[in-house]
């Protein structure tokens, strides 16, 4: 899901966060949408309007012309009828106070009002305005209409305080406002994503790992929100961190990893092994730092548990179960058909780690799918976010 030819109003207020509003609006341009932009009296005290056409190509709309506005153009109709989105960000203590009351006084307000586009709204304040009781009770009022609020980021705010009030990140924005718009294939389900890699200590300081990045768990875990899921992420050690709108559970080897996949299964309707868990690890652990003592070093390696096989064998009817197999391109298909096979899967998804553009610690993928009845599918080569989605189509297939 991108915002490719989908049409946002964007509503601009009168706070700080104000300056931020152009990169938001560039980050959604970049996603392929449609941008129009309203910016109200009180917006136009810290952003000048043409900044936003200069983003857009288009007029940036301002109280001016709701109160005078050319002939046959009716401002707060036309752009309802244009938005299948409204955005406010940011959305200040006095725009959500005016929203909450229904008074139409402004073109931003009225527009709103006038369209049955879906809402997200993005708070930006000073802490203990965003705390007052006021406050809470016109989101509280706004949510109950099936508005959009985001909760405000926390961090040291432009006032000097601390605490929630910063306009929520970009990447998180766009997040919501893409879900807003995807079809909501997977509400009411429960999905177990795992990702990333798993770490097998051998003394206080060093382990055995792999190059996964997590990136291709973290995408299929996001796709999933994004349709309405309820998602719970295992993952294990990662170079970034996950958003919060999931659900993350962090553990670091595999036996916490099979211990954290065994707790959620049961309540789950689909998991996603995306994981890289370690087939092997240190038998002996050995306490505090092991010494450099001679020129070589023996290790007794032991089996960890088959997770996903353990779990799938425990399925009942109704859950999907779906794995990753990494492999080399010559053995591809065989060897994914017998994990397939031997772990009792619905699905498996398998890639080329032979491959620069399709191995560990890429942005991109290319992916074959392998189903329980004999059929085969292929994901051409496009970032995991797409080929996440691509994959989440054929899981729904298999509910």
């Amino acid at each position: 899901m991108n915002l490719s030819g989908r049409r946002v109003l964007l509503g601009v207020c009168g706070g700080v966060a104000a300056y931020k509003a152009p990169a938001l609006l560039r980050r959604l341009t970049k996603a392929g949408a449609t941008v129009r932009v309203i910016l109200t009296k009180g917006a136009e005290a810290f952003i000048r309007p043409l900044t936003f056409e200069a983003l857009t190509q288009e007029k940036a709309f301002c109280q001016r012309d709701f109160l005078s506005p050319p002939p046959g153009f009716i401002p707060h109709t036309e752009l309802a009828r244009f938005a299948e989105a409204v955005l406010v960000a940011p959305a200040t203590a006095s725009f959500l106070a005016t929203l909450a009351r229904g008074d139409a006084e402004s073109l931003l307000t009225a527009t709103i009002m006038a369209s049955k586009a879906r809402v997200l709204l993005c708070p930006a304040m000073n802490v203990n305005m965003w705390e007052h009781p006021a406050v809470q009770e016109n989101v509280a009022k706004l949510r109950s209409w099936g508005y959009e609020v985001l909760s405000p980021g926390e961090g040291e705010l432009a006032c000097g305080d601390v605490g929630p009030g910063r306009l929520p990140e970009e990447k998180i924005i766009v997040s919501y406002l893409e879900r807003l718009l995807a079809p909501q294939d997977l509400a009411g389900k429960k999905v177990l994503v795992t990702a990333g890699p798993t770490r097998e200590p051998l003394d206080a300081v060093r382990f055995i790992s792999n190059r996964s990045s997590g990136r291709m768990g973290l995408a299929l875990a996001e796709a999933a929100w994004k349709q309405g899921a309820e998602v719970t992420l295992v993952h294990g050690p990662l170079a970034f961190s996950p958003p919060p709108f999931l659900k993350a559970i962090p553990v670091e080897t595999s036996a916490e990893m099979a211990e954290a996949v065994r707790e959620h299964f049961p309540a789950s309707d689909i998991l996603i092994m995306a994981a890289a868990v370690a087939d092997y690890r240190p038998r002996e652990v050995f306490s505090g730092k092991l010494k450099k003592s001679s020129p070589t070093l023996t290790l007794t390696l032991e089996r960890t548990a088959d997770i996903l096989k353990e779990v799938s064998q425990r399925r009942v009817p109704g859950q999907v179960v779906v794995g990753f197999a990494a492999e080399e391109a010559r053995a591809l298909r065989e060897e994914a058909r017998r994990k397939l096979r031997e772990k009792e899967l619905d699905l498996i998804v398998a890639n080329d780690i032979t491959r620069p553009e399709t191995g560990f610690e890429t942005e991109t993928n290319e992916v074959y799918l392998f189903f329980a009845d004999g059929r085969e599918a292929h994901i051409p080569l496009a970032s995991k976010e797409e080929v996440a989605w691509k994959i989440l189509e054929a899981v729904k297939e298999l509910l």
